[in-house]
């Protein structure tokens, strides 16, 4: 028994000493754990640092972009009802004839039916000038409304005023921000759109509205990427979201 005792004794001893080496191999390991995370800390900084850096690059670039090559600005179209102006000029007309007349005011003849066509307001969105607007409830039935009256009409066009241009003008400029605005801030868009999709050739009604909606949503896509406010956004705006993204109120621009 005291010789079994005195080997226990032995084989205690040596673990002992086996715990004291694990011990130090254990403090030299978390002091080496507590300099790495001081590094990373530090570096997760220098990242961060860089990023805000970077952001505010991104930042710059895209105002000067958009004051300078693409200015987004909201125009004041200043229409009166006819409705109004023919009361005020004859004061025994009936409130029945200016309801009337407010409800053929909104109204067109589209595809041999009558549709509302209330555009919700007496302002419009203009790109690169003011002269070159898309309307503010994104409605852009005037486009294919002129490419069905060329399927029936010969001739040269001859009105060069005609809103279909300044529709497509407009597209034709906003998918090429977005575009841009994609390479600034490094955003993959979910939709493929070349730049020239609305240019040159009259696209059919199907074609456009398919263009047109591949192009709201890869603007929506970059307004959720820098954090736009929702209650800003609305799926048919167009113009009014890019303006809401590049606006220099938007905090996160740059992200």
């Amino acid at each position: 028994d005291a010789e079994g005792l005195l080997r226990i004794k032995e084989e205690n001893q040596k673990h002992y000493r086996r715990a004291q080496r694990h011990q130090e191999k254990k403090e030299k390991i978390q002091k080496h754990n507590h300099k790495l995370g001081d590094l990373v800390e530090k570096k997760m900084y220098d990242l961060k640092t860089q990023y805000e850096h970077l952001a505010n690059l991104r930042r710059t670039h895209i105002l000067e972009l958009t004051s300078v090559i693409f200015p987004i600005e909201e125009v004041k179209t200043s229409m009166r009802d006819p409705a109004d102006v023919s009361s005020e000029s004859d004061n025994a007309m009936t409130s029945s004839t200016v309801s009337k007349l407010a409800e053929a005011r909104r109204t067109t003849y589209l595809s041999g039916r009558w549709v509302c066509d209330d555009h919700n307001g007496d302002t419009s969105i203009s790109i690169t000038g003011p002269w070159i607007t898309l309307p503010n409830n994104g409605d852009y039935s005037a486009y294919y409304n002129w490419v069905e009256e060329k399927k029936t009409t010969q001739g040269p066009d001859m009105e060069h005023n005609n809103p279909a241009y300044t529709i497509s003008a407009a597209l034709c400029y906003a998918t090429q921000l977005v575009n841009t605005l994609s390479l600034i801030l490094d955003v993959n868009l979910p939709k493929k759109l070349c730049n020239r999709q609305f240019c040159g050739e009259n696209l059919s009604r199907h074609r456009f509205t398919r263009a047109v909606k591949k192009l709201n949503a890869n603007i929506l896509h970059l307004c959720f990427s820098q954090h736009v406010n929702l209650d800003l956004l609305h799926p048919l705006h167009t113009l009014r979201n890019l303006m809401y993204l590049v606006s220099p109120d938007t905090e996160n621009l740059g992200r």
